[in-house]
């Protein structure tokens, strides 16, 4: 294990879920198969081995340290927390285990949804005059005079909730149940944006009898609306407490970096293969906004490139404007007619951009030479990394003109 990384085990679940879990081990001496991930709206992922077999690796309640679904791992770089996660699944083969672990954001996944929640329903109020013409001659039975019976009570839409309001009460029921409280904390504001339509024509449900899963609902929430989520853990006060949290960005996180520089030959030591678009170009987008059927709004926008027609279809049911739909539309092409993107590059610690200078959501300019193309320069953003035991990070990018935000 280099200098200053250290693993640190600590109970995930059990009569300390949701408060300050026992550290189980200090420096589990795993050595690493890949490097430790971490993703923008994704849980990231870490895999090791540890060989020979080691006492210690048994807890004092008889019970292995490296529990699947079972313990909390985190990497520790020179005091500071860069990885936690869950143990989620262990292999064994003679003295050698095999240990591969995500973050805690994977949890949900094949979770059901045990609730209800909606947001939008359409209200049709009770009709006091309901009954009250027997003979349908549009008068109100039994009275004296003439009255006519009044038009029924128009349906409208109902309370609407905020979509960081839906993502919170999604992990608030996970960790509401039994043996579910992973410490997660979520950001308290508000993202502005109120699922399901404003008159009640299309809500917004999550429903237990149609048996949804809770990680696909938390996804859907955050591609649909869209905005960004990272999962973090830090050391919290004194002691030994971690705390863990969820930050919420809308429509993004991360910003653009003109602080630190990206250079081939200073401080990028290789680039992933360069690449043109593929199976995400597109040189034509429909994009679908509000409404049903007929009615739905449309925008259809494309670029003259002499290449084959290659369309994207987007649907966004916040557009109404022809203007607004356009724009998008606009804003989707440019991503998708790029010539040339870089997935990813290796770096070193350096004074251009020093380890744990970057965020996820970052957007960085890449320049690096690049054969048959010559000296580019382009802005990228940063989805992921992963630091290695030797000190070198990979950066897992996508152009930042492909995000229409």
């Amino acid at each position: 294990m280099p200098e200053g990384w250290r693993y640190i085990a600590q109970r995930a679940a059990g009569r300390w879920a949701g408060t300050a879990e026992p550290i189980l081990d200090w420096e589990v001496p795993l050595s690493l198969s890949s490097n430790p991930q971490r993703e923008l709206s994704g849980p990231g992922a870490l895999a090791g081995t540890i060989e020979p077999e080691y006492a210690r690796m048994i807890g004092s309640d008889g019970q292995p340290i490296l529990q699947d679904w079972g313990t909390k791992l985190y990497l520790e770089v020179e005091g500071v927390i860069r990885w936690g996660g869950l143990v989620t699944k262990t292999a064994f083969d003679g003295a050698k285990c095999t240990v591969n672990c995500e973050g805690f954001t994977a949890y949900p996944q094949g979770i059901p949804f045990e609730g209800y929640l909606i947001s939008g329903a359409l209200i049709t109020p009770k009709d006091p005059y309901a009954g009250k013409d027997k003979n349908h001659d549009g008068w109100v039975d039994g009275k004296k005079g003439k009255q006519r019976v009044p038009d029924p009570p128009k349906p409208y839409g109902g309370p609407r909730i905020d979509t960081y309001d839906a993502f919170r009460s999604i992990w608030s029921h996970i960790q509401s149940r039994p043996n579910g409280n992973l410490g997660l904390t979520i950001d308290s504001h508000d993202s502005g944006e109120l699922l399901g339509a404003k008159d009640g024509s299309d809500p917004w449900e999550l429903a237990w009898w149609n048996n949804p899963d809770c990680g696909q609902a938390l996804d859907s929430l955050a591609r649909d609306m869209p905005f960004d989520w990272i999962e973090t853990h830090s050391w919290s006060g004194g002691g030994n407490t971690i705390s863990h949290r969820i930050t919420l960005g809308k429509p993004r996180l991360g910003r653009k970096r003109t602080d630190l520089r990206f250079a081939d030959g200073e401080n990028i030591i290789a680039i992933a293969k360069p690449e043109g678009m593929g199976d995400d170009f597109a040189n034509e987008v429909v994009v679908l906004g509000t409404g049903e059927g007929k009615k739905m709004k449309r925008a259809q926008v494309y670029r003259s490139d002499n290449r084959l027609r290659r369309v994207a279809t987007v649907t966004d049911k916040t557009l109404s404007s022809d203007s607004a739909l356009r724009k998008r539309g606009e804003q989707e092409l440019a991503g998708r007619t790029a010539a040339l993107q870089i997935p990813a590059i290796q770096i070193v610690d350096h004074p251009n951009a020093r380890l744990g200078s970057w965020s996820l959501g970052d957007d960085i300019l890449v320049q690096v030479h690049v054969p048959w193309v010559g000296d580019v320069q382009v802005w990228h953003r940063i989805v992921a990394d992963e630091i290695s035991a030797d000190g070198l990070v990979v950066l897992t990018l996508k152009r930042s003109d492909s995000f229409h935000y």
